[in-house]
């Protein structure tokens, strides 16, 4: 977690947020009311089936585009455009953000709310006016925010060459969290040992087999031989080699990575 648990999670404390004010069923009326941070209360028997159903009712998602109401098709489109995930990955971050923050609330911060959107203005929805007005508001608790962050934010201290490679279009772990491991990386004093490199891809867990081949050669002969690897040089390490894994590089040796605030709606946080 480059960013640290709540700037790497907090987009999804959003999605809870959004989803609830266009779904009303996570949730529903009937049910038990609890703080939308805290994923699920402590001894519910929600499933991940039940949930997906209830997405599937509210968004449509697991339905084909063309079998979608126009009130489905339009809220998911809200989903997409105010958090910024693509569609596909819409039930996966909604399953963190209930089962995984569940685990956060009940076995790490003991009941209290580390995540908070209190200050956070969303856009992209087709009435940004009333979403702000309307959707449920939520802050973290100081205390638990410290001991959150002992447990999951970066130190930005390594003793080690460290060389990077991330999806320019991560829909997981957005890109963006590697501009705040380059800040504490670099406030730490450690920024010289530090090589980021960006590639074209949209995927999580792998991008290629041309990508990871160049990325060793160049963190080895870093350890061997101290000459400290460029994301230039690794590039054409790549496309030197791309033919004999039949795959593509697509490393962007030029890309910046833009802020955090950028992706996720900006907001007051407290510091740990």
């Amino acid at each position: 977690m480059l960013g640290g648990g709540s700037p790497a999670y907090e987009f999804r404390a959003d999605l809870r947020a959004v989803y609830q004010y266009l779904c009303r069923n996570h949730p529903r009326a009937d049910e038990p009311q609890y703080p939308l941070w805290m994923g699920l209360p402590a001894g519910s028997t929600l499933t991940r089936a039940d949930l997906a159903a209830r997405a599937r009712e509210c968004l449509g998602i697991g339905s084909p585009a063309a079998e979608r109401t126009p009130e489905q098709a339009a809220r998911l489109k809200t989903v997409v455009d105010v958090i910024r995930i693509p569609e596909t990955s819409v039930l996966a971050h909604l399953n963190l953000a209930t089962f995984h923050f569940q685990d956060i609330s009940a076995r790490r911060t003991g009941g209290r709310g580390v995540f908070s959107n209190d200050g956070a203005v969303y856009r992209g929805s087709a009435d940004d006016t009333a979403l702000n007005a309307g959707v449920a508001r939520f802050a973290a608790d100081p205390q638990a925010t410290r001991a959150f962050a002992e447990d999951t934010a970066q130190s930005g201290r390594i003793p080690v060459p460290v060389l990077t490679a991330h999806a320019i279009n991560d829909p997981t772990a957005f890109v963006e969290l590697e501009d705040l491991f380059r800040q504490t990386v670099q406030a730490a004093g450690g920024g010289d040992r530090l090589v980021q490199t960006f590639a074209d891809f949209r995927d999580h867990s792998y991008m290629s087999h041309a990508v990871y081949p160049p990325l060793f050669d160049a963190l080895i002969e870093w350890v061997e031989t101290g000459r400290k690897p460029t994301p230039r040089s690794v590039a054409e390490s790549c496309e030197a080699q791309r033919a004999r894994w039949s795959a593509d590089c697509r490393f962007r040796p030029d890309h910046v990575v833009p802020a955090i605030d950028s992706r996720i709606a900006p907001r007051p946080r407290l510091q740990p």
